[in-house]
C-alpha cells in the first residue's frame, strides 16, 4: 500500500475530518475505494461517506464509522494508505526518463519490481546496462508527467558497476 495522506485533525463535532494529501490532488481519489488507517500494526479499511475538497492537498471528509469528536480525535495524525495507486504507478513510469539528483540522466525504466515493503525500478542505463533503484516518496524529487522525467535522490554507490 502506498501511503497518501495524513489525517490532521478533527473537523466539528460529528466525526469530520481534516485530511491532507502528498503527492496527489484530492481529484485522484477514487471515492469508491477504501482508504486504510493502521490499528496495532494492521491496516483497517475505512469508506468515504462524504469528501470535500479544500485547496490543492486537502479536504474535509467523512469516515464509515466515525461518528464522533473522540473517535475523530483518535484518528488524528494518523498515516492514511491506498492500495491502488501502486498499479497505476507502474504502468505510468514505464518507459519515462531517470534523473539523479543533480539532473543528470540516469536511463529510462523498463520495470518495476515489486519487492514487499520497497517497490523498485529496473532502469535501462545508456551503456545497455540495467539497474535496480528503489522507488519510495521520501526519495522522488519531482515527477513531470508532460516530459515523462522522473528525478530521484539516488543514494551513494547505486549507480557504481
Amino acid at each position: 500500500m502506498l501511503r497518501i495522506g495524513k489525517v490532521l485533525k478533527s473537523n466539528g463535532t460529528e466525526g469530520g475530518l481534516v485530511m491532507s494529501f502528498l503527492d496527489i490532488t484530492p481529484e485522484d481519489i477514487d471515492l469508491q475505494e477504501p482508504v486504510f488507517i493502521e490499528f496495532d500494526g494492521l491496516p483497517v479499511p475505512f469508506f468515504f461517506e462524504s469528501f470535500t475538497p479544500k485547496g490543492n492537498n486537502r479536504a474535509i471528509v467523512q469516515l464509515t464509522g466515525v461518528r464522533n469528536l473522540k473517535d475523530a480525535d483518535e484518528l488524528s495524525g494518523a498515516d492514511v494508505y491506498a492500495d491502488y495507486f501502486e498499479e497505476d504507478q507502474e504502468e505510468d513510469f514505464t518507459g519515462w526518463t531517470v534523473r539523479d539528483q543533480d539532473g543528470r540522466e540516469v536511463g529510462s525504466v523498463s520495470a518495476f519490481e515489486d519487492i514487499p515493503g520497497n517497490t523498485c525500478l529496473w532502469v535501462q542505463r545508456a551503456d545497455g546496462q540495467e539497474i535496480l533503484l528503489p522507488l519510495h516518496q521520501d526519495l522522488v524529487l519531482g515527477v513531470d508527467e508532460n516530459k515523462h522525467i522522473l528525478t530521484l535522490t539516488i543514494p551513494d554507490g547505486i549507480l557504481d558497476l
